[in-house]
């Protein structure tokens, strides 16, 4: 019985990364032998053991085959005679697919798919065809691009997930597992690269068409030097992962200008209501993937204020406070902060622009403190007919704001 250390902990390891978790791999083994020195058993498809000290998962080396079409319909074949080369196999890209032997002290590394010098060439290929059986490797191929953002994808496997796009494969992915990854990727050092990608092989259409169809469709140069609006969106989310914001406020910047891939062409490239559109697309969205409470909530409130929030200097202290008490600012400042965040975002992810400063920012900061620092209770107080407290309360804060 030989133990391997695979995966990501070696790729990493390669690329001088940190390595967070480390996946192991038992090759000649069998459930009796894991048992017999102290493993607990965890898996319910395929044997997944426990280290007795350590906890880290340990799984008999395994092949798999596809039974069905789409995402499910996968049976594992563990057992003793199943090598490592079968083992690895099965993985995605060439560069997960490294081992190291550990138990011997040796640590040789065990790389039979080239995967060392796809690293090297800072290449992102697939191992074999069996890559075509799942799609949810064409989101990880995508969200890899987002986090090595200088590896490119093979020619060869962008031609293979095109492929699997065209036969239908993506549209049998779980929602769920869809949003992973999409999560994933917003999270990564470069998000743009996986949209980009998803849309090279024709799969950003099947999942997001409403985010796919922004690109072609122009802005006013004035306001937008790149002019193209899913040009734009992929620099506002960069931007949002440059400036590290939260992940709700990730998917705020992807999905905030979602109204302009539906403006009437007549009026082009004027954006008229897009605000609107944007909520009304944005709301089956996320209901299709069910995207968390958190995330829609963000990204609703930004995709219909953002156009108001960047203009604060030219707004009236009462317009100033229906919108901090439209976006319950007093009640959850945090979510505020989020979305001044991705407004940020949309402002410096504009040609020209990424180094500017987001004055708006400090001044919404201003205003909401302004507003939190009226005596609610106190105004109740003073005030003789119950009914008038609401409106005595809204007074007290737009005279703040209009004090500052």
């Amino acid at each position: 019985m030989r133990i391997y250390c695979v995966g990501g902990a070696i790729r990493d390891e390669l690329l001088g990364l940190p390595v967070q978790d480390r996946d192991w791999v038992v090759v000649g083994g069998t459930p009796e032998d894991m048992l017999a020195r102290g493993y607990t058993p965890v898996g319910r498809d395929f044997p997944v053991f426990l280290h007795p000290r350590t906890h880290e998962e340990y799984a008999l080396a395994r092949t798999e085959r596809k039974t069905a079409p789409g995402y499910a319909g996968f049976v594992f074949h563990a057992a003793a005679d199943v090598t490592l080369e079968e083992d690895l196999a099965r993985r995605d890209l060439t560069i997960n697919a490294m081992a190291r032997q550990m138990d011997d002290g040796d640590g040789v590394l065990v790389d039979p798919y080239g995967g060392r010098a796809d690293l090297e060439r800072k290449i992102l290929r697939h191992v074999s065809p069996a890559f075509a059986e799942d799609p949810v490797r064409i989101l990880r191929i995508a969200r890899f691009a987002a986090r090595f953002a200088d590896f490119s994808v093979a020619p060869e496997t962008l031609e293979l997930m095109r492929a699997m796009t065209d036969n239908g494969e993506v549209d049998a992915l779980v929602p769920e597992r869809v949003w992973q990854e999409l999560a994933r990727g917003l999270m990564e050092q470069k998000p743009s690269r996986m949209f980009e990608t998803l849309r090279a092989c024709g799969a950003l259409a099947r999942l997001l068409p409403e985010l796919d169809r922004l690109w072609g469709v122009p802005q006013r140069a004035d306001f937008h030097p790149e002019v193209d609006t899913g040009v734009h969106v992929m620099m506002v989310i960069d931007m949002a992962a440059r400036l590290g914001l939260s992940l709700p406020a990730r998917f705020a910047a992807l999905t905030h200008d979602l109204g302009k891939g539906t403006t009437p062409a007549d009026i082009l490239p004027r954006h008229i209501g897009h605000e609107h559109r944007s909520v009304e697309l944005l709301d089956p969205l996320c209901a299709r993937l069910r995207v968390p409470t958190d995330c829609r909530d963000v990204a609703r409130l930004v995709a219909r204020y953002h156009g108001d929030i960047h203009k604060i200097a030219e707004l009236r202290p009462e317009t100033v406070v229906k919108l901090l008490e439209r976006c319950d600012a007093l009640r959850r400042p945090a979510r505020f902060a989020d979305i001044l965040g991705a407004c940020e975002a949309d402002y410096r992810g504009r040609l020209g622009c990424g180094e500017r400063d987001y004055a708006a920012a400090p001044l919404w900061r201003r205003a909401l403190a302004a507003v939190q620092g009226v005596d609610a209770g106190a105004v109740a107080r003073a005030t003789l007919e119950p009914a008038q407290i609401p409106a005595r309360v809204h007074e007290a804060r737009v005279r703040a704001v209009a004090e500052l």
